[in-house]
This record gives structure tokens, sequence and C-alpha cells, in this order.
């Protein structure tokens, strides 16, 4: 009766779990750090060493590869093999390639779009031999394949550190791995200090490693804190952008970050122009051909586009810009995961280096002494030669003869009676002694090595800078200290036009295209006519004011078309019950306007301060009791004089400095209008203007009006706050007052 034995479910299946999650960590997910190699990839290598697919060889089509990787080694589909082939052999995916491939073998903007493995053929690079050059040597330990039919490396002896050159991913169970490639000469070059400097800190290899180095020219965006943590703790974060140049109207991008798809993110780019989130992006095109495989074209409306604001905002939305984490998960020495700094990675690759390099002198110095152990018999013989073959001629047991007589061992004997005649020459007892004195002297050299610690890492330096001056190459990925990526902003995005905003009597508004519009020729609801209007751009805040000296904003762009009659602002604004809108503004942040009302005061404030984000508006102007807000006008830098006159013909000229400039508030008295003359409704201010030194000053009375050059205006010129003088001509029913000019309107 067979024996059951009882275990519990609990206990079944955290021991299955926890020896499934050891399998995918030590056995799938995670590279070794003596080799840099995940076990699929040191199979498929060392598959191909096996069928002799080195660098000098010829190309093998990549399915017999995949035969024997999964037939040998790797009993898994062939599918992930062959994917894992492909990546060691893309220069975009690895840095330094590990095989060698002929036919399509993907490209940056679809890595899986290779052909099958049927189709495409392959070898070992040149490269991929400092990892395996070492592999007979004794180096290594060596285990049973799946089946036990066959042994199969355990590690390579990679004679540099790979895991750093090449970099990996890899997510095992509750944990995962992301190592950035690097450059070769600086990898190499850090080793060697470290290997001079046994007690150098991060501090020291920071000023040799600059940071990670990837296949093309992307900058590496990474600030040295940021660089810091990376390589102090072994994980953290980094950013790599597009490499770009302006040519006219034109962005040309000629380089991606890693792994970045060129198609999608041509996709992104033109989704946002469908949603119009980039108007000044016209085109897009994909250009890149065999010699320069990537090559994105944005073409912008104008070279006036600031193409270095459309890529920073490219950056930040769309795959031109990428984040990419750190984490420095590899097999130690002891056969566990563990996350490394940079300095403790290089100490425990530099232990296995040397314990490699001392597996190799010992097994080449028993090869030495093993053939040196023989030389020696073979040397007897040629004293003894006549002696010898006296022997073998007549000896029923030569070997035992021979050993007894000349005081050899089994080994030497055996060797003996295996010299063919034609090697019993002199010329061949030369060459014996030639090779005993040159094994002799390799033996003092390796026991030399052997026996010291400063000549072995002497040897290992030189190996490293033997790699250096074949494989080197100078840094490719530049870095760059921070980002300029920022999405833009509503008003960034809107395509800047001139335009006249329009407010009508009843409040109802409007924006009309350009600055050559009439606004009074435009067609108005039954009696409703024209309040004010003003010129500005569409990417800038129209203010609207009231009666009561609140002030409204609205966007520009949001505003109804002139072809229609508009909508009216009360729409769009919580403004109080009884109000009207009197005047309108538009323009820059520190353009300035002077803001005056019928009982005489006033001031000059920056559009600034106008601007409100709330629907309810700001208080800007206490209003007086009794008065009325008068219509804005904008200081043009030719501006000297502020003119005011009252309805029963009084006017007053000063200049403009002497109104003062203010965020908000009552203002200062401009023209003194006697209070009970206001309160009894008698005089008041009618209107203001800003003159220019060479103005003509219009004065409009009823259908009439009167020009007044400066000559004539000028005596009216006196300080702030005064009476005023009445116009010559009685002109006692005044209605408003214009500046004439021959001043040449500002830029737009």
């Amino acid at each position: 009766m067979k024996k059951i034995e009882s275990i519990s479910l609990k206990k079944y299946a955290e021991e299955s779990y926890l020896n499934y999650a050891m399998y995918v960590i030590l056995d799938r997910a995670l590279p070794n750090i003596g080799d840099g190699l995940k076990p699929v990839q040191r199979r498929i290598l060392y598959a191909m060493s096996e069928l002799g697919l080195d660098a000098g060889s010829k190309y093998k089509k990549s399915a017999r590869t995949v035969g024997d990787v999964i037939g040998k080694f790797h009993p898994h589909g062939d599918g992930a093999a062959y994917e894992a082939m492909v990546l060691m052999a893309q220069n975009f995916s690895f840095k330094y390639p590990f095989v060698d491939g002929q036919g399509n073998w993907g490209s940056q903007d679809d890595p899986k779009s290779f052909a099958a493995m049927r189709y495409t053929e392959s070898k070992l690079t040149s490269f991929a031999n400092l990892l395996i050059q070492e592999l007979k040597s004794g180096t290594v330990d060596w285990q049973p394949n799946f089946d036990g039919s066959l042994l199969e490396p355990v590690i390579f002896p990679a004679k540099l550190p790979s895991i750093l050159l090449n970099g990996t991913s890899g997510i095992a169970v509750g944990m995962a791995t992301d190592i950035p490639s690097h450059n070769i000469n600086e990898v190499i070059d850090s080793t060697i200090y470290l290997l001079e400097n046994p007690k150098a800190d991060l501090k020291d290899l920071l000023q040799i490693i600059n940071g990670p180095d990837f296949s093309n020219n992307s900058p590496i965006i990474a600030s040295e804190d940021e660089l810091y943590e990376i390589y102090s703790t072994g994980r953290g974060g980094f950013k790599i952008q597009a490499q770009w140049a302006q040519e006219k109207n034109r962005i040309i991008i000629n380089a991606l970050p890693y792994q970045a798809s060129g198609s999608k993110i041509l996709e992104q780019i033109a989704d946002q122009m469908l949603k119009k989130k980039i108007p000044m992006v016209i085109d897009l095109a994909d250009e890149g051909d065999h010699e320069e495989p990537v090559r994105l074209v944005v073409t912008l409306k104008s070279n006036r586009v600031n193409a270095e604001d459309v890529m920073n905002h490219l950056f930040a939305s769309t795959d031109l810009q990428k984040n990419y984490r750190v984490n420095m998960n590899l097999i130690g020495l002891n056969g566990g995961p563990k996350v490394f700094d940079l300095v403790g990675l290089l100490k425990e690759w530099i232990t296995f280096r040397k314990e490699t390099v001392i597996r190799r002198l010992e097994h080449r110095l028993d090869q030495v002494n093993d053939r040196l152990h023989i030389l020696e018999g073979l040397l007897a013989v040629y004293l003894n030669i006549d002696e010898v073959i006296k022997i073998i001629r007549e000896s029923d047991e030569p070997k035992k003869e021979i050993i007894k007589n000349f005081k050899l061992t089994d080994i030497q004997a055996n060797a003996i009676l295996e010299i063919k005649l034609r090697q019993l020459a002199k010329l061949e007892q030369i060459k014996l002694e030639d090779e005993r004195n040159k094994l002799s002297k390799e033996q003092e050299g390796i026991e030399t090595i052997l026996s010291s610690k400063s000549r072995l890492k002497t040897l290992i330096k030189k190996e490293l800078t033997e790699i250096r001056e074949d494989f080197g190459e100078p840094r490719i990925s530049p870095i760059k200290n921070t980002s300029g990526a920022k999405v833009f902003s509503e008003e960034e995005t809107l395509v800047t036009e001139p335009i006249t905003v329009v407010l009508s009597k009843a409040g109802w508004i409007r924006s009309a295209k350009g600055h050559e519009i009439d606004p009074s020729s435009l067609s108005y609801r039954g009696e409703d006519a024209l309040q004010d209007f003003a010129r500005g751009k569409s990417n800038q805040s129209s203010v609207f004011i009231d009666s009561s000296g609140k002030v409204f904003s609205i966007p520009s762009h949001s505003l109804p078309s002139a072809r229609g009659m508009g909508e009216p602002i009360s729409g769009r604004v919580n403004a109080e019950s009884g109000v009207s809108f009197i005047s309108t503004l538009i323009g820059d942040p520190e353009d300035k306007f002077i803001f005056t009302n019928s009982a005489g005061y006033g001031y000059i404030s920056e559009f600034l301060n106008t601007v409100s984000n709330k629907k309810t508006g700001k208080a800007f102007m206490k209003m007086p009791e009794g008065a009325q807000l008068l219509k804005t006008q904008k200081l043009r830098s030719d501006h000297q004089y502020i003119a005011a006159v009252s309805n029963i013909g009084k006017l007053l000229i000063f200049k403009i400095d002497e109104l003062p400039i203010l965020p908000k508030g009552k203002g200062n008295k401009i023209i003194n209008i006697p209070t009970a003359k206001f309160k009894s409704k008698e005089e008041w201010v009618i209107d203001i203007q800003l003159l220019a030194g060479d103005s003509n000053l219009i004065v409009h009375y009823g259908s009439k009006s009167r020009s007044l050059p400066f000559k004539d205006w000028q005596h009216y010129i006196s300080t702030r706050a005064k009476r005023g003088n009445l116009l010559a001509g009685h002109l006692k029913r005044v209605e408003s007052i214009s500046e004439e000019t021959k001043q040449k309107p500002e830029p737009e």
C-alpha cells in the first residue's frame, strides 16, 4: 500500500509560489552581475558559439540557432527565444549588440517588425567574443541542461562589466530591474580607477561616469542631484528628449528617446493639430530613409513662430520626451537578488573578474605543468634514444621497462610510446627544448601573478585597456540639467491676429477681425448703437467697465464674431442690476490707460490692474455720488498732455505726468468742478482727451466742430486741479473733444 503524505493547502501554496518566484527571479527576469546576461540570452550566445558562428564565420539561418537553443538548453517557445535574440541584434535596443544580423531585424519605429527567423541570418559580433572568449579556459562552472544530456555554462567569463554597457529591463515576482546603458570608455576607466583606488567613493567615480549613454544623440535630462541619487542608491529616474534642429520654418527631429516610436509621436502631434492645441503647426512628415532612419519634420506657420516654445510643448505632451526609471537590481555573486549602487556594483564585478582570471591562470598553469612533465620525459628519450628503441623492440612490456629504467611516470611513458619515427630527428629535439624553455618562462610568469595581488590587478587593467583601444568610443548622448518642457496655456495656443472689440450701448459685445473696420458701420439691434470699441490682439483679454466702476474680463478669442449682432455681456459676467457698460479696453499687461469720471477725478493705471478672473468682476474705480464714468483712453508713447472740458466750455490742459499711476481707487482731481455746481447738475466734466505735442484739439458742439492747433490750445495749459478757462468764442454747448495728429500709429 502506498504511503500518502498530507500537507496543508496553505503550506503547499506558499512553497509552490515561493519556488515559482525564485525560478522567475533567478532563471528568467534578472541578469547576473558577472556577465550582465539573463539565462535565455546566455543560452542563445552559447548555442551560437557551439555552432561556430563567431564574428569571422559565415552567417547562418536564425532558425538553426533558435532550434539548438530550445532543443538543447532553453525548453520554451521558439517565439520568445527568437525575440530575445532579435533584441541582442538591434543597435537601437543594445548599445553594443551581441548578435550580427542580416535581413530585417526591425526598426526603432517598430522594434517588433522583424522578419521571421526562417528569413533572417545571424552570427556573433566581435563584441560578444569578450564574453565567450575564455569559456573553455576553466574559468566558470558548468551545469547539466534541462534533461541532463549536455552541460552548459552557469555564467560567462565576461572581460568587462557588460551589465552597465547594454543595460537591461525585466519584471520578476515582487521585483523588477531597469538598468540604462553606459559608455564603454567611461565604464572601463571607472573600473580601472576603482582597481587602482579601492577606497574611492561615488564622487570620485562620477568624475569619470557622466551618466547613462545611449546609441543616439538624444539629450539625457538629469540634474547632478538626480544622477547622484541613481548611482548612490541604485534607484531613481531621468528623462530623454528628442534631438532637433530648425531649418527656416521647419523643425527637424533626427533622434528620438530610447524605445520611442516615430509613428506614434506623429499620431500624438496630429491629434493635437486636429484639436487645435497647436495652431502654429501646419504640417507633419516622416522623411526617414535608409541613410537617415529618423527624420520627422514639423512645419510651422512662419519663421516668426518660436520653435523652441513649440518643442517644449511637444516635449511635455508627446513621447518626444520620455521618463525612464532606474532600478539596478541584479543577481549578485552570492546567487541572490540585490539592488546595487555604482561603487558596490563595480567592486562586486571586480571580485568576479579577479576570481575568473585566477581560475584562468590556474587552469593554464595546470596545462603548462602537464606539458612540461611530458616534455621532461620526451627529452629523456632523446638522450638515450638507442636504448629506448632497443627496449621497445625486445621487451614484452616496454612501458614498464621504460618507467623502471628512466624513472618516468606512467603519463611520460605513454607519451614516449606514442612518438612517431619521424619525430626522432635532431630537429625535433631542438623544438622540444625550445618549447620547454618557453613554457618554463610562462610557468614562472603565471606563478608570479598568482602570488601577487598587485600583478593580478595590473593584468586585469592591461586587458581592460586593450579592450578600450579596440572597442572604445566617445560619449554619444549629451546630458542636460533641466528640461524646458511646458504645455501651452490656452492663450498661447491661440492664433494671434489683430481684432477690434465692439461694445454697444445696450451692452452687446462682439469681435471683428482686423483693425481697419469702422465699428459705427456695423449693424445694431433696433435702436441700439455703438458705445465704445478697442483694438488689440486675439490672445489678449478684453476688459469691460460698468457705470459703477467695476471691471470684468473676457478672453477676446471667445467673443462672438462681428458678422452677427454679438451677444449680451450679461450672459458672460455677473454685473449688478441697473448698471450699464461704459467702456472697453484691450492691451498688454504693461499698457497704460486713463480712467476718469464726470466729477472731475481720475488716474492712470496699467492694463494688468484691470484684469479679473472672477465672473463677478472687481471694484476698480471709486465713483463719487452722482458721477458717471467717462470713456477710457489708451496712452501712446508720444502723449504729453491731458485735456479736460466741462459742459459749459471750461477747458484745462496739463502735463500728463501730473496725474498719478494707481492700481485702483478714486483717483485725483483733474479739473476743479465746484461741488455745489456738480451736485446741482449745473457743471460736470463732459470729456477728456490725451494730446501729443503737435496734435490738434477738436472741440465738438452740436453738429459742428472747431480745430485748435497747438498754438491755440497752449493758452489753456495750466496745472492739474485748476478751474480751467472758457473756450474762446463762448462755446457753451461742448459735447466732446478729440485729437487729430499726424503721428504714425504705434506698431501692433
